[in-house]
């Protein structure tokens, strides 16, 4: 696809990314959908309202009525889709920093689309081929002032909230001034949490931090940890359908070693879970030592949830799954990514076991991960990458995996070298039970890339 990516499409406003592309993108939506109304969130980026107004008018252009939902969570924008039963738009660049924006589609099942629906939006985006309708017929817009209400109200129902009000937990939580700060601190609260937050303020210009979960952005929340007595940290990206986790001595938690925490939880012998390819062998343990079948996809929400949907089609149990960046699927609740919903599943674990966050995680602490990346202007500097990675991986004493750029196993160790989907960069990423050992990795192939570039 040229279009859309691992995870919708995005792109920086006014270089590239216009309201006039927004404006295109949802006319090819709803030309392709079959539905008379389609549901618009979008977080609190500051261009958020600009590109959902364009996305309106392209929605009503042909004739079809808007549910404007303003901000919520893309969980939330997801869910409002599955009860109502209509297809929506969410105006989001996720993870990305504050000068991008960008689009994710949501079918009318409540889910994310497949890769097979957004390759037929795309053709009628680059065919141009619109059913604009005629001044009669123009759809309309409603304010929705429910969605994120109900979305929590949901959560509340599904999760274990007894036993979480039983164990007194305090919770660190960072919004990271994203969506998940008008719904995360009254859902944790309301689960009987003590809750103490730092970047709660809705604010597109993210002052606190950038979108992204890193640890290198979260320097606050672990610092609100431990001043605090919290027993957890939670962070979000832009669009709070990611957690990444501090425990409760304000130290960092690898997103690998949560998802296998939480996927130690989920699975029994004969299930099956979808990861990327860049997956830890922490969770390769997980399955091995469980009983389970890993099965890996290329990297990015939307190929996870296609080859989720194939599986369970075919009669797979398919309990848990997801990145090692916080982004967990639990299907049986809902086939999307939720950041509120993947915390109170980790306080559900600690609750249940008695446990602190680090000793929920320790026995998944004994890999070292290391992720550097190369920005690009022109295709001529991407393809140069590219063809270094792949010469690279030719003279490699191991089998290359090419479902997704290059990975390659060296039995104690791996090393990946990736396009991103979402960003004008290269990715490498490199793992190893010794540090020294994943920053030679990534370091080897970096220099690579760079006399290439």
């Amino acid at each position: 696809m040229k279009v859309f990516g691992s995870s919708g499409t995005r792109g920086v406003v006014g270089e590239g990314f216009t309201p006039e592309f927004v404006l295109r993108v949802a006319k090819a939506a709803a030309s392709v959908w079959d539905d008379d109304r389609v549901a618009l969130g979008r977080d609190t980026r500051t261009t958020g309202p600009m590109l959902a107004d364009a996305a309106a008018a392209g929605l009503a252009s042909v004739g079809v009525d808007v549910d404007r939902l303003g901000v919520a969570p893309t969980p939330a924008t997801v869910r409002y889709c599955g009860v109502e039963g209509v297809p929506g738009i969410q105006i989001t660049a996720s993870h990305n920093p504050r000068e991008y924006n960008g689009i994710k589609l949501v079918g009318n099942d409540g889910v994310e689309l497949p890769v097979s629906a957004l390759e037929r939006v795309e053709e009628a985006l680059l065919a141009e081929r619109f059913t604009d309708a005629d001044w009669e017929t123009v759809g309309g817009t409603r304010r929705v002032e429910t969605a994120n209400d109900d979305y929590v109200a949901e959560m509340l129902a599904t999760v274990d909230r007894n036993a979480i009000a039983d164990a007194g937990l305090t919770v660190a939580l960072d919004p990271g001034h994203g969506a998940g700060a008008v719904t995360s601190p009254e859902f944790f609260r309301e689960l009987g949490c003590e809750v103490v937050t730092v970047n709660a303020q809705p604010d597109g210009h993210f002052p606190g931090r950038d979108p992204e979960p890193l640890e290198a952005n979260l320097a606050d929340l672990g610092r609100l940890v431990e001043s605090t007595d919290a027993d957890v940290g939670i962070a979000h990206d832009g669009d709070a359908d990611r957690a990444i986790f501090y425990d409760e001595t304000g130290a960092y938690v690898q997103g690998d070693a949560s998802l296998a925490a939480l996927a130690a939880e989920s699975l029994s012998a004969g299930d099956t879970t979808v990861a990327a390819v860049n997956v830890s062998q922490r969770l390769v343990d997980v399955c091995e030592d469980v009983g389970a079948t890993l099965d890996l996809t290329p990297i990015g929400s939307t190929n996870i949830i296609t080859r989720i949907r194939e599986l369970t089609a075919d009669g797979e149990t398919v309990p848990v799954a997801g990145e090692g960046n916080g982004g967990v699927f639990f299907p049986d609740y809902r086939l999307t990514r939720d950041g509120a919903f993947i915390g109170a599943k980790f306080l559900e674990l600690l609750a249940s076991r008695g446990e602190t966050a680090s000793e929920a995680v320790e026995p998944y602490s004994d890999y070292y991960n290391v992720r550097r990346d190369l920005t690009y202007d022109e295709d001529a500097e991407l393809d140069a990458m590219l063809a270094a990675a792949e010469a690279f991986a030719a003279d490699a004493d191991a089998e290359p995996n090419t479902i997704d750029g290059y990975r390659l196993d060296y039995g104690d160790a791996w090393v990946l070298v990736r396009s991103s989907g979402t960003e004008p960069k290269v990715r490498v990423y490199a793992e190893a039970r010794d540090a020294d050992r994943a920053e030679a990795l990534a370091a080897e192939v970096y220099d690579a890339l760079v006399d290439a570039r």
